[in-house]
């Protein structure tokens, strides 16, 4: 099958690779040509485990190639939509930017080509679309369809290959034969629904992720004060029939990244515009935000005033597996850190410069040792693997004071049972 792949970041980067790997045809477009020079020499504009091999594979195989005009999907039997929206610091996604790029687009398909959209867009964007299309290119009688995107960052290699099912929303059976083809080598497993309903799936499924992750981390909360283990009331919960041992249940870490919280904001402006109140979802972000604060909370109250501490942060990246900066929680914490006036030492094994406008209190060290060294507290961000090679005696030498904050209880096998280290985690009384 012919297929080209619209934008070039993580989500389009990984579907034109993997359908490369497959044996489809496929084309990688992305206007950024720097992007596309990386791309033909081997290197993905992201980091994600698996990636650049499966590229090159792909590419060796011969059935990958890259372009930056988009003249290049023109023979394309499928045309993949695969921006990633961009959104700001309020949540607020740029619709215009990927509806500007797919116009750009559509002008030079061929007639019933399919146009799959999986970039993160509101309800009703797709409907949008077709009735654009009808009005500027009524001769090409183009094809749509919408399937929410479901990769996880570090493992997203394997969700594409091996999912456990699809969701996709169409229009028309033919359509739908297209989709099976497109989806043959991966799997036959399905979900079809009208395009709408797909767009709506894709925001209650990250909305109810954001509910039960603020829901769990307040539970957690309380659990702090009253004597109550929250990962002990997380297997009591799991356990239960009608919730399930898969369930976004573990207290740890406030939810991140932008993607979450961009569905939650979808949600709330279309309730907006339709005159309904939705309390449950304005008060997740509420939740989210004042769970953010969890380590500032704790560093304060342990050493009381931050101003000339030296802090070490373990992890900057939004999460292992990844070297995404943005919207991460941890380059946030550091720079409300180096604010207090604090010496932040920060160390991420996927990251060796800082964003330049970085506060020049931060100080990115090349291992976690240099990190660690003389900190009076250290606060474990992104659970890399490696940062379980630390010892308890490791840390004690290390440190100046062995204070230690880990929201995940990532390192507590190896930390927190040691009496020497003054050790928290989220949820632990």
């Amino acid at each position: 099958m012919r297929v080209a792949v619209v934008g070039l970041w993580h989500l389009g980067t990984v579907i034109a690779a993997c359908l490369g790997k497959a044996g489809h045809e496929v084309v990688g477009i992305d206007e950024d040509r720097g992007v596309i020079a990386d791309l033909v020499l081997g290197k993905p504009p992201v980091f994600e485990p698996g990636l650049e091999e499966t590229c090159k594979a792909a590419v060796q195989a011969g059935g990958l190639r890259f372009s930056s005009d988009f003249a290049s999907a023109a023979d394309a039997d499928l045309v993949w939509i695969t921006y990633d929206t961009p959104v700001d610091e309020q949540d607020r996604a740029d619709i215009d930017f990927v509806q500007q790029k797919i116009h750009n687009v559509l002008a030079h398909l061929q007639p019933g080509t399919l146009v799959l959209i999986s970039s993160q867009v509101p309800v009703g964007f797709t409907t949008r679309l077709i009735e654009y299309a009808q009005q500027a290119h009524p001769e090409k009688a183009l094809l749509f369809g919408y399937s929410p995107e479901n990769l996880r960052i570090g493992k997203a290699i394997s969700v594409f290959t091996n999912p456990d099912r699809v969701v996709v929303g169409i229009s028309s059976e033919k359509a739908r034969l297209k989709v099976i083809d497109l989806f043959v080598s991966f799997t036959d497993n399905i979900i079809w629904m009208g395009i709408e309903s797909a767009e709506m799936t894709k925001h209650a499924l990250n909305a109810f992720f954001a509910l039960s992750i603020s829901f769990i981390n307040e539970i957690a909360s309380v659990c702090e004060q009253v004597g109550a283990d929250a990962k002990e009331v997380e297997r009591g919960l799991k356990s239960e029939e009608r919730i399930g041992p898969k369930a976004y249940l573990g207290p740890g870490a406030a939810f991140a990244g932008g993607t979450l919280a961009r569905d939650i904001e979808f949600l709330t402006q279309l309730s907006n515009q339709h005159g309904l109140k939705t309390p449950i979802l304005s008060a997740v972000r509420i939740s989210n935000e004042e769970h953010k604060g969890w380590a500032a909370r704790r560093l304060q109250q342990k050493l009381t005033d931050l101003d000339g501490k030296v802090i070490a942060v373990l992890g900057l990246t939004y999460k292992p597996g990844t070297d995404i900066l943005r919207r991460s929680s941890a380059v946030e914490l550091c720079e409300w850190l180096a604010q207090q006036g604090s010496i932040v030492q920060a160390h991420d094994p996927a990251i060796s410069t800082l964003p330049v406008d970085s506060h020049s209190g931060i100080h990115l060290k090349s291992n976690a040792r240099e990190a660690l060294q003389g900190a009076q507290a250290l606060v474990v961000a992104t659970e890399w693997p490696e940062f379980r090679d630390i010892s308890a005696e490791q840390l004690i030498t290390w440190m100046q004071a062995p204070l230690v904050l880990d929201a995940n209880a990532f390192l507590s096998k190896s930390l927190g049972a040691e009496k020497k280290i003054n050790y928290f985690a989220v949820g632990k009384p």
